[in-house]
């Protein structure tokens, strides 16, 4: 049988404000990008998060990102690599040690935001991310964007690398994503959306925003998790998948 796994990014809630619903995604998902409290989550949310996480069986990985709160993780930051590379290792060990304590532990790394977007072309980054990931624990794979620098920066390293594709991100003809200040750029239609996702599963194609047809292979597929309707388009997905024999399972 075909298998995908299916990620979705949890843990986001800050203080009194509540972002998702974090619970229902883990029902359907097979991977949890958890946030690290860099660009969102506070402690107290990400021990809930990794402790329901453990309990439902789903993996869980390290969403680091850029240290902005204010911006949800969503702006360029020009870091130095030394200053990347230190974040990128305060993220995840602060993550795998609520992970530990709530029955399960990191199993992979996934750059969130502005900062999966950018490592798509700027090297220094992209190294700097690969390094924290090695100085860590280089058994941790990690997931990118295909044609990245920073997936050709990590198999260079000797890291497992686990390419993505997204269900709900609108695609430029050169399958990089579509900036979220652009029409378009975020799909809302739940069964449109289940259809893609099959394809790209099937076939290994998507539909890019000019209408041609571009190549789309991956291991995983993102479904955000605070989107409008998460829960309806992961469950659309999710049954779309499994009515065509495609079973739902963690890439690790």
């Amino acid at each position: 049988m075909t298998a995908i796994d299916l990620n979705a990014d949890l843990g986001e809630s800050y203080g009194a404000w509540t972002l998702g619903d974090d619970d229902a995604m883990l029902d359907v998902v097979s991977s949890a990008n958890v946030a690290c409290g860099f660009h969102a989550g506070d402690p107290t949310t990400l021990l809930r998060t990794c402790r329901s996480a453990a309990r439902a069986a789903v993996r869980i990985g390290a969403q680091v990102g850029y240290h902005d709160l204010a911006g949800f993780g969503r702006r360029f930051l020009d870091v130095s690599p030394a200053d990347l590379t230190a974040d990128v290792i305060y993220q995840m060990g602060a993550l795998d040690a609520l992970a530990q304590v709530g029955g399960s532990a990191i199993a992979y790394v996934k750059p969130h935001g502005a900062l999966y977007n950018a490592i798509v072309h700027h090297r220094e980054q992209a190294r700097a991310v690969v390094d924290a990931v090695t100085s860590y624990d280089a058994t941790l794979p990690v997931l990118g964007l295909p044609g990245s620098v920073f997936l050709e920066e990590a198999e260079r390293a000797g890291l497992r690398t686990v390419a993505e594709a997204f269900a709900d991100r609108a695609y430029t003809p050169q399958g990089t994503l579509v900036s979220r200040s652009e029409p378009g750029a975020v799909l809302s239609d739940p069964h449109a959306v289940a259809q893609r996702v099959l394809t790209m599963v099937a076939d290994g194609t998507a539909v890019a925003v000019d209408g041609s047809t571009i190549d789309v292979r991956a291991e995983s597929i993102c479904l955000h998790g605070d989107s409008p309707g998460a829960v309806a388009m992961a469950t659309a997905v999710s049954e779309q998948l499994r009515a065509n024999h495609i079973d739902i399972t963690a890439f690790v």
